[in-house]
């Protein structure tokens, strides 16, 4: 089996028994991200600093990987308030500039940590010719 596990210092470590990413065949799985820092803290603000930081360790995972967000093929986010989909959409396009990936967005009761907004990808990783 061709399975690679992905771990960086540029985004916050995982939380709990899993792994931040794994490769396999080409295909970047990416574990959700809440808008922890560097240090494990969560980022003050309003669900739009909290989904900035969802991005950015989402970006570093990638990077990690050797892809991007412009890779993206599915995204999903989880919203503790539907309410905030506009204001996450308005962040959303931010880091993702080219062509968008498949997305679904669903509202749950809670997230790890108090978060108001996780967000997890699956992503083509290039290959190396």
């Amino acid at each position: 089996m061709n399975k690679q596990i992905i771990a960086t210092d540029q985004a916050p470590a995982a939380v709990g028994p899993y792994e931040q990413a794994i490769v396999y065949n080409g295909v970047l799985y990416a574990s959700g991200q809440i808008p922890l820092n560097l240090a494990g803290e969560m980022v003050a603000g309003d669900v739009s600093a909290q989904a900035r930081q969802c991005l950015t360790n989402l970006r570093a995972v990638c990077q990690a990987a050797g892809t991007s967000l412009e890779n993206g093929l599915k995204i999903t986010m989880f919203l503790t308030d539907m309410n905030d989909f506009a204001a996450v959409n308005a962040v959303y396009i931010e880091f993702f500039t080219g062509a968008k990936a498949a997305r679904s967005t669903i509202a749950v009761k809670a997230l790890p940590k108090g978060a108001l907004v996780e967000i997890e990808g699956i992503f083509a990783v290039p290959t190396s010719k």
